[in-house]
């Protein structure tokens, strides 16, 4: 199943001027922990979606109170919030890859 079909919101939006922040949250408990206990979501695959090194994949969080995921990457090179040459001024398209990742 897709992760987009088992999350109620995937999001994205800046987490200060150099970095984005990709939630998942999920309206039970069921799908959250689904996603949470997969081991689908790893530095090494974020980063390939992202097309950046695993280390740059700052941190993924599971909040189990709120049943969601955090994901804290940075922005791309020359994607600051305010950039004159930015695209995503908000980082609110940045949640798209996340959309079609496969969860057993």
């Amino acid at each position: 199943m897709k992760l987009s079909e088992l999350a109620k919101v995937l999001r994205s939006k800046n987490a200060g001027p150099f970095l984005t922040t990709l939630d998942i949250l999920f309206d039970a408990d069921e799908p959250y922990q689904r996603v949470r206990d997969s081991g689908v979501l790893t530095k090494e695959y974020i980063a390939k979606l992202y097309g950046i090194r695993p280390e740059e994949v700052l941190g993924i969080y599971s909040v189990d109170a709120a049943r969601g995921i955090k994901i804290t990457i940075p922005k791309p090179v020359g994607m600051a919030c305010g950039d004159p040459e930015g695209r995503d001024l908000f980082g609110a398209q940045q949640h798209i890859p996340l959309l079609d990742i496969e969860v057993p």
